[in-house]
């Protein structure tokens, strides 16, 4: 065990669940917001969360008690799984939008397994950390699915099953624009409108689209990417809780996008470009067309292959 005084920091980056075709299996992270932990060992055998700051609005209202919140429920699970005699103590600073369908309730769980576990004796590797990560996110959405918290621990895309985290190629020429607009939607209200069953006809073309963006990504074709990058079960039933969300996709589409959809369960949107100037221009079509719609919005560009979580600083 580290030092009781030790105060480790790490940062997990904003993310894309989903990837529009991959619900609850795929998922990217990129360059942007990030949430910041801070974690000490503590004699206690008890997981604190001492203090939620940062810029993100409504950082005020996350749940302090370890069980409510999702950074609390990972570590929580880590020191029963290791049978640690100490426990710890966490700071969390919020820089992802709540309810913006970027990743922030499994950022802030991968930021502090990733700092905990460098106070360990002898640290885990990032795969052996999933389970964990798995039970923290489940926090915020009442399942276990490693889409956002996956590639947030590996980076680049991420294949996310119940038991394995897959990496998968990632062409450098691949870029993503993320646009928030100033909406919030809550992602168990975004799960709630795919209770109904779906007809085996739609099911088999999802699964054809998948199959064609997976491989687009490993033999680098963008053509079977955009084949296969359209959200056929999902984005029918969210897309009307997003005003402006058409606007939105119709804007990267006309830029020419490889695909758009909601960035997690949204309102994010987020869209796959072949270069670094296309994206840009698309980010500017995109926040214009939800600023028509009556939203201003930010936007990111980022290459697709962007870094995971990472140890920023320790303090001695």
């Amino acid at each position: 065990m580290a030092p009781a005084s030790q105060t480790i920091r790490a940062r997990a980056p904003a993310g894309v669940g989903n990837i529009g075709v991959g619900f609850d299996l795929l998922g990217h992270v990129f360059e942007g917001p990030g949430d910041i932990a801070a974690v000490r060992a503590i004699s206690e055998p008890a997981v604190r969360i001492e203090i939620i700051a940062g810029s993100a609005p409504g950082a005020e209202r996350i749940p302090l008690d370890p069980d409510r919140n999702t950074a609390g429920r990972a570590l929580a699970a880590l020191r029963r799984e290791l049978d640690l005699r100490h426990g710890f103590a966490v700071t969390l600073e919020k820089d992802i939008p709540l309810g913006s369908g970027m990743g922030g309730s499994a950022a802030s769980c991968v930021a502090a397994l990733v700092a905990a576990n460098a106070l360990l004796d002898e640290p885990l590797d990032r795969h052996a950390l999933y389970p964990f990560a798995l039970e923290g996110e489940s926090v915020a959405s009442n399942s276990r699915q490693g889409d956002n918290v996956a590639p947030m621990l590996l980076g680049g895309v991420v294949l996310a099953t119940a038991t394995r985290m897959i990496p998968l190629a990632v062409p450098d020429w691949l870029y993503c624009v993320v646009v928030h607009p100033g909406q919030v939607l809550e992602t168990r209200r975004a799960r709630e409108v795919l209770v109904e069953p779906y007809p085996l006809q739609q099911v088999t073309a999802y699964g054809a689209c998948l199959a064609q963006f997976v491989l687009g990504l490993e033999r680098g074709d963008a053509e079977l990417i955009r084949a296969g990058l359209r959200d056929l079960l999902v984005e029918p039933r969210r897309a009307p809780l997003v005003p402006g969300f058409d606007r939105a996709k119709a804007a990267a589409l006309d830029h020419g996008a490889l695909g758009s959809s909601l960035s997690g369960a949204g309102p994010a949107v987020f869209a796959w470009f072949q270069s670094r100037p296309a994206a840009d221009a698309g980010a500017r079509a995109m926040r214009e067309a939800f600023h028509s719609a009556g939203f201003p919005a930010r936007s990111w560009v980022s290459p697709v292959a962007a870094p995971g979580a990472r140890l920023i600083e320790s303090d001695p």
